[in-house]
């Protein structure tokens, strides 16, 4: 198994096929085109940097043809791509690079101060930049390389790792997830089975590739679907919609929210969807409702995380029966198993918690899909990675059909005078209010209680709301207990790759002389 072949599989069925849009650069690539630079580049890497299998590769850019080029050529040849977030400082990329260790540093034309001071600072042999003009060493390399035959393309494996992805680090230091090309084969299959992918559909990226969502690119590329590359604006993303008859795309509920916000949304052109995905947290159900009105498709929700890409599953129909009222609270969870990951709910001791809907436990996959461990770090491996099982830290209960919710993450539970406190229970009760584009809650210190409930809100754009009045609304779907006590509000929350509020980046300056007992 090589991922590194999915170009040249389509390219041989049919050359002309497209298969890159890439909408910021105004650039558009078949697969005959892709696959044949994808040879050239990986022979470049190979044979005129002299790149050995195993090798690292670190790219830097936002989303864009060459970057999935990359990508391509190094599963191809057996390298390793390493891919950085570049909404991190340069101290922090720095430090991933150290730890990564590549052996070759590619970025955009955006970047290239950086990606020289970088390579610097990491000690990196070789750097590339691409422009928009095609000229530089990155397009220098593939036109001095040889096309056909890929060095190295033979020695590939399914076992041999072909990316590192850096978590989002919501509940501490970055860790980079090692997976395979079997690994994040398993979690194409499993996304393919759930997503229902036809090789007419056409996909659109909204999220960035240096995450989860440059295999979900790639796994729709795998049926000859042609992708498209945007940077996610809500009001861009509902003209490509409309331009490029776009069926299927991921998005998590600020997405959602932003694009059903857009000024004349109900006259966009959107029939051509087939359905959307949305992850990357809990969608209250508010918002699923009020997507499922708005959009002229289906909609599924996926649940996975950095080290496991999508484990469980709330389905198309789980959706439509919930709204039809057959069992409403299902829109509440994140759903069940997929078709390639065995899920369970256990305690500490790793037994399984009752199926009653009650009992919570920490959620455990067993998945081909599961990471080969965390890079170079065989400590947390040891404690993630356990008897075949991965153990995610998020706190669920379940039900006797198997329906998984997700009440928090482990460190993100609040004990407020001995109670348990959930956050997205409170999440949950904030967003009933109809102002609320997104909120994160969390437990600041109290010196009677322990912890006390504080919210940070997001607003919609042109709406109003008090502190009074989101305590109010919360207070109605709450025991007293429960409810914030303090609501703040900002322009925005801190967001890791995968879209995931960073708790810990708001949480932690409250914590700064005290120690939580979470």
């Amino acid at each position: 198994m090589n991922l590194g072949l999915i170009p040249a599989k389509t390219a041989a069925l049919d050359p002309t096929r497209e298969a890159l849009i890439d909408i910021p650069n105004n650039r558009r690539m078949s697969f005959g085109e892709l696959d044949h630079r994808v040879q050239r580049l990986a022979n470049g890497f190979r044979g005129t940097l002299g790149l050995a299998k195993g090798d690292r590769v670190a790219i830097l850019s936002k989303n864009c043809i060459q970057y999935m080029e990359a990508f391509y050529a190094c599963a191809r040849c057996g390298l390793i791509a390493q891919p950085l977030n570049w909404r991190l400082s340069e101290l922090e990329m720095a430090r991933i690079l150290r730890d990564g260790e590549p052996s070759l540093l590619v970025g955009s034309e955006e970047y290239a101060t950086l990606v020289e001071s970088l390579a610097k600072e990491a000690s990196i042999p070789h750097a590339l930049v691409f422009t928009a003009d095609a000229s530089g060493d990155y397009e220098q390399l593939i036109s001095g390389a040889a096309a056909g035959a890929v060095i190295g393309e033979d020695e590939v494996t399914g076992s041999d790792p072909a990316l590192i992805l850096y978590t989002g680090g919501t509940t501490g230091e970055s860790k980079g997830a090692l997976h395979s090309h079997h690994s994040l084969y398993m979690g194409m299959l499993n996304q393919s089975i759930a997503e229902r992918i036809v090789p007419t559909d056409v996909y659109m990226l909204t999220g960035q590739m240096f995450h989860i969502p440059v295999a979900l690119a790639m796994n729709y590329m795998a049926h000859g679907c042609p992708v498209v590359l945007i940077n996610f604006d809500a009001q861009l993303a509902l003209e490509v919609i409309e331009q490029e008859k776009v069926s299927a795309f991921l998005g998590i509920t600020t997405m959602i929210n932003w694009m059903m916000a857009v000024e004349g949304f109900e006259n966009y052109d959107l029939s051509s969807l087939r359905n959307f995905q949305y992850g990357g947290g809990p969608m209250p159900r508010s918002v699923v409702e009020a997507a499922l009105e708005a959009f002229p498709c289906t909609m599924i929700q996926g649940y996975g995380q950095t080290e496991g890409m999508t484990m469980i599953f709330l389905s198309q129909e789980d959706h439509q029966h919930a709204i039809a009222g057959d069992h409403p609270e299902r829109l509440g969870s994140c759903g069940r198993e997929g078709f390639v990951s065995e899920i369970r709910v256990v305690d500490p001791e790793g037994r399984p918690v009752p199926k009653d809907g009650s009992a919570p436990g920490e959620i455990i996959v067993r998945s081909e899909a599961n990471m080969l461990g965390y890079w170079r770090r065989p400590d947390l491996t040891e404690k993630t990675l356990r008897d075949g099982w991965m153990w995610t830290g998020d706190i669920a209960v379940w039900d006797e059909q198997g329906y998984v919710f997700i009440v928090d993450r482990a460190k993100d539970m609040i004990i407020s005078g001995g109670e348990n406190i959930y956050s997205t229970q409170v999440e949950a009760a904030i967003h009933q209010h109809s102002a609320v584009l997104e909120s994160a809650v969390f437990g600041v210190p109290d010196d009677v209680w322990g912890e006390a409930v504080k919210a940070v809100v997001v607003l919609k754009p042109n709406q109003t709301a008090t502190e009074a009045e989101i305590i109010a609304e919360a207070s109605k779907h709450l025991a007293s207990y429960q409810k914030p006590k303090s609501v703040d509000f900002v322009d925005a929350l801190p967001k890791a790759p995968t879209g995931k509020i960073l708790k810990r980046e708001l949480r932690d300056p409250y914590w700064k002389t005290e120690s939580r007992k979470v």
